[in-house]
């Protein structure tokens, strides 16, 4: 099951986008950073989560009216749906706002933290940059709402950025977070989830785990010479006992014969 987290929405979670046609739409991630996700115990809902590692990447352009911050996530070995693990962040310079696209992000895998990574990049590049912009205030996906354990992650994740959500009904079904400043946001996610990685580190543990598998070769290599040796000494014993048992039958006979023709 994937993560299911809200950023920084339009006015309204079914809101058209800006009538101006958005640039940009080609562009690929430049930058890249290896992330570490930690080994955690099992979830009842998301199912294990043993130690990965992913990569992350962004790009940026600006131009007078607008600018872009383009996130994703590549899973190694592992595709996911188009609309997983991407994020574009917009910032309108004409009508000093902020918003996402998608409005809803969703995460792969699921409960690691990945989320909240994303969207603590985007909010550090934006109120680095543009600190008086608005965030307009938006309604919550009911379908989140459906799941108790989910709804309450998300808003986790809303409240822990720095976004107020609030209510209509006792049955929190009808959820929205309010407008604020880009100044308000919150730039923390879950370091004990995740953690960037920078190069040099990336070299120590390949050169850690080289000089694992080397000492792991010379062990095997061992183990093999050993067994070999055992083999050997096993296939002596087997001819000398053989022999003693031929040596043990003739002896036997010449006996017999030698009793029976007195």
């Amino acid at each position: 099951m994937s993560e299911t987290l809200l950023s920084e929405a339009p006015a309204a979670a079914d809101a058209a986008p800006p009538a101006v046609e958005m640039p940009w739409g080609e562009v690929a991630t430049e930058h890249h950073e290896l992330l570490r996700l930690a080994a955690l115990p099992t979830d009842r809902t998301t199912g294990p989560r043993p130690l990965r590692f992913v990569q992350y990447g962004w790009a940026e352009r600006h131009s007078e009216r607008c600018s872009l911050l383009r996130l994703n996530i590549v899973l190694p070995g592992q595709h996911v749906r188009k609309e997983q693990n991407c994020l574009d962040v917009w910032a309108d310079h004409l009508e000093k706002r902020v918003w996402s696209i998608p409005d809803v992000l969703s995460t792969e895998p699921a409960n690691r933290g990945l989320g909240r990574f994303m969207l603590a990049q985007a909010a550090a590049w934006a109120k680095a940059r543009w600190p008086e912009y608005r965030i307009d205030s938006a309604e919550l996906p009911n379908r989140d709402a459906l799941v108790e354990g989910t709804r309450l992650r998300r808003d986790h994740v809303l409240r822990t950025h720095g976004l107020d959500v609030e209510y209509a009904d006792a049955q929190h079904l009808k959820g929205s977070y309010k407008a604020t400043r880009v100044s308000a946001l919150l730039t923390d996610w879950n370091g004990d989830k995740l953690q960037r990685v920078n190069v040099m580190e990336s070299a120590t543990m390949l050169q850690l785990a080289d000089k694992a598998l080397q000492e792991q070769e010379v062990k095997l290599r061992q183990q093999e010479e050993r067994i070999s040796k055992y083999r050997r000494e096993d296939g002596s014993l087997r001819f000398t006992i053989a022999c003693l048992i031929a040596f043990a039958v003739f002896q036997a006979a010449l006996l017999i014969w030698i009793a029976t023709h007195r």
